[in-house]
């Protein structure tokens, strides 16, 4: 279930209410968030690579994908989508009024709840109904007309725990080869700043193997993957209630120096740290 009021969502007037999904649901689904944007001027919003996939519906509005991360996937505009892992930013519309819910999806549960590795999803943007089929479509009526972020929390809890088939709970999806998820672990446990040739003999391998086999099942290399995973450590880090400073972020999340952090910014994220704050609006309720 989720946390009462209070503790890990909270319903208040805020733009932004974050929440954890139940215990079950963690190795699949980390975070939850409500959100509600207002209008405002046209401009446009950077979706800055991350260790998660994207899972997003819409509760009213749509999502206007201007550039997908994968230079060779299509733009759209999606009521409910899935954004795969990537190491580019997205380019998403922003200036209509939208309400909705963001779901931090891991790459196991990808295979889990949506039935295909993360691998196939990478750098792309996928309307949900290809994914979930005729279940999509009831789950957002189904959010569209409950009252309240903690009964919408709530709702999702049952409905993905419905997706997960009985074999799969307290177990890596069937399909997952070992050696990819320990050396996801050892990137995600180092906050990215394990050196890939040193995982390489950890698990056995050529660099080249696992790059190919992590690749196929994750959707980046282990290089590009520590990188994402360092940097969006950093970004949680600067979304806090308690923002430290770039240089103590930059130093506590592995970085040589400040400048190293910002350049990841531009590359990543293609805007500056300050920039991409500001763009994005104080949270409440996080778990």
């Amino acid at each position: 279930m989720v946390a009462p009021a209070g503790s890990d969502a909270r319903e208040t007037g805020d733009e932004l209410v974050w929440a954890r999904p139940a215990a079950g649901l963690r190795p699949f689904v980390t975070a939850y968030s409500g959100y509600r944007m207002g209008a405002a001027e046209p401009g446009v919003h950077h979706g800055v690579p991350s260790a998660h996939l994207t899972f997003l519906l819409c509760l009213d509005g749509t999502v206007e994908v201007l550039r997908t991360p994968g230079p060779a996937r299509s733009p759209g505009s999606f009521v409910a989508m899935v954004g795969g892992l990537h190491d580019a930013p997205a380019l998403i519309a922003q200036g209509v009024p939208q309400t909705g819910l963001q779901l931090r999806l891991t790459w196991r549960g990808a295979r889990v709840l949506l039935g295909v590795p993360a691998g196939e999803l990478a750098g792309d943007v996928v309307d949900l109904a290809a994914l979930l089929g005729r279940r999509a479509a009831p789950l957002l009526d189904r959010l569209a007309t409950t009252a309240g972020w903690v009964q919408r929390f709530a709702l999702l809890d049952a409905t993905l725990a419905d997706l997960v088939p009985p074999e799969h709970r307290g177990a890596d999806p069937a399909g997952t080869v070992p050696e990819v998820g320990y050396a996801w672990e050892r990137l995600t446990a180092t906050g990215g700043t394990l050196r890939i040739g040193d995982l390489a003999r950890e698990v056995g391998w050529s660099r080249r193997h696992l790059a190919d086999r992590f690749r196929r099942e994750v959707g980046l290399s282990p290089k590009a993957a520590a990188r994402v995973i360092r940097f969006e450590r950093a970004c949680d880090l600067l979304r806090g209630p308690h923002r430290p400073s770039l240089a103590d972020v930059a130093a506590r999340c592995g970085y040589v120096d400040q400048a190293h952090l910002a350049r990841d910014f531009r590359e990543l994220a293609g805007l500056t740290a300050t920039a991409w704050l500001a763009e994005r609006p104080a949270a409440t309720g996080r778990g």
